[in-house]
């Protein structure tokens, strides 16, 4: 007998959408097609439709250190209420991931605590080359994560000799948050006090262009993998556009939907990230990255802070924002608004992070692939609101905001862990597994 058979869904199979059922055996998906065997659980997907379960490759949950904002319990909670099956988390936490010992109190904090599948990034530190050497076989790693300018917590490789040296030894990509930390500390006299619309004045477009132009020149030295994260100005654009090959990058929902200075009239300090929201001009050349397929995947960059945080006088305010939980229908709603296709949004946030991560058997809608599917109505209407977001921060910078487009139902490794807005079962995501 079948586990679960999803039917009557519009099935999202090799770029387009297919009126098929889905059968689950073990956590595995047994066969497409018209079935009528018998299941123990029968999903009825009328109306609905059935893509590949969701990556977000950039989320902080903030644990081990800062438990009181978020959690990795709390932070899988808010990744499968908004339809996420997999997350890649960041090591800049206290004390940060930077070695196998950390790594492996992660993957055992990890266990039988998240409801969704997930994978940890490891920390460069400008010292810990020979463990980024050796990452190739660690079980639930992603990749490393290299700090070139200064954000959350004290992961800092700022010294090009250093970044030389993360680049040379890595044996994984290196995911990289780009700013240049010398002219961060230039820049530091043009913050005005209690003016968070000086935040993109002091981390300035040429703050984030000179450093991915020296990230993108160490890594073709040493022919190694880059992943640029949330890019944020027309000059990365541009220039990312040119380097294709071992450099990828990512974009942000919340830079494809908000911009400067309406979000720092509106949102104040809640607006607040590193690199920073910018004006409309920025936001219009990461659509043209977007529509022209030269981006290559959308991460969140679930950053949460506690309100009694984020309202303090700026720049003391800490820089990030939850979107873990939003992606998704944000994301769904700029596809309804014609914005970007829906098979667009796949590569982006599916298949696009199984090519430059090496995931195994998740990212489609395949026999044997593991049963991850995130089912939405793409014609369902929600006005987010703060009450109902799963992170322990309990805000979200969209609250208020109205979308087309919404997570109906999470299945991860065959199982439905969350229905119509419920999270249910207990959580046990497991680590992904990397070619």
């Amino acid at each position: 007998m079948l586990d679960l058979l999803i039917k009557n869904g519009q099935c999202y199979i090799d770029g387009e959408l297919k009126n098929v059922d889905v059968s689950i055996k073990d956590g595995k998906i047994l066969d497409i097609g018209q079935i009528s065997e018998k299941a123990n659980n029968l999903f009825d997907a009328n109306g609905l439709t059935v893509l590949p379960g969701c990556i977000d490759t950039q989320t902080h949950f903030r644990e081990p250190g800062s438990t009181d904002t978020e959690d990795l319990n709390s932070g899988s909670r808010a990744a499968v209420a908004g339809g996420i099956t997999s997350v890649f988390e960041m090591p800049n936490t206290n004390p940060p991931t930077s070695s196998k010992k950390e790594f492996k109190r992660k993957l055992d904090l990890a266990k039988n605590r998240m409801y969704c599948n997930y994978a940890f990034y490891f920390g460069a530190t400008a010292d810990n080359s020979h463990e980024l050497a050796d990452l190739k076989n660690l079980e639930g790693c992603c990749g490393i994560k290299l700090f070139a300018g200064s954000s959350t917590g004290n992961l800092l490789v700022a010294n090009e000799k250093d970044i030389e040296t993360v680049f040379q030894n890595s044996s994984k990509v290196v995911a990289v948050h780009s700013e240049d930390e010398e002219i961060l500390n230039i820049n530091k006299k043009l913050i005005k006090k209690g003016d968070v619309h000086t935040h993109p004045i002091w981390r300035s477009e040429e703050c984030a262009i000179s450093s991915t132009r020296r990230i993108v020149k160490i890594a073709e030295r040493y022919n190694k993998k880059a992943h640029v994260l949330h890019v944020t100005t027309k000059q990365e654009v541009d220039f990312l556009s040119q380097h294709k090959g071992n450099i990828t990058f990512e974009i942000t929902p919340q830079h494809l939907t908000l911009y400067a200075p309406d979000c720092y009239d509106k949102l104040g300090t809640y607006a607040q990230m590193n690199p920073p929201i910018r004006d409309k001009s920025h936001y219009d050349r990461l659509w043209y990255a977007i529509k022209n397929n030269f981006n290559d995947t959308i991460g969140s960059d679930h950053a949460p802070h506690l309100k009694i945080n984020k309202e303090k006088e700026y720049p003391n305010s800490p820089s990030g924002m939850p979107g873990v939980q939003t992606l998704l229908p944000v994301m769904l709603n700029h596809v309804n608004h014609g914005k970007l296709s829906l098979k667009q949004l796949i590569n982006l946030v599916c298949e696009n992070p199984i090519k430059i991560f090496g995931i195994k058997n998740k990212g489609y809608i395949k026999k044997r692939y593991d049963a991850d599917f995130t089912i939405v109505d793409m014609n369902k209407e929600i006005k987010i609101q703060n009450k109902n977001i799963e992170s322990k921060c309990g805000w979200s910078p969209f609250d208020g905001f109205i979308f087309k487009g919404f997570p109906a139902a999470t299945i991860i490794n065959g199982k439905i862990k969350m229905l119509n807005g419920k999270i249910l079962g207990n959580p046990e995501g497991l680590p992904l597994n990397f070619n």
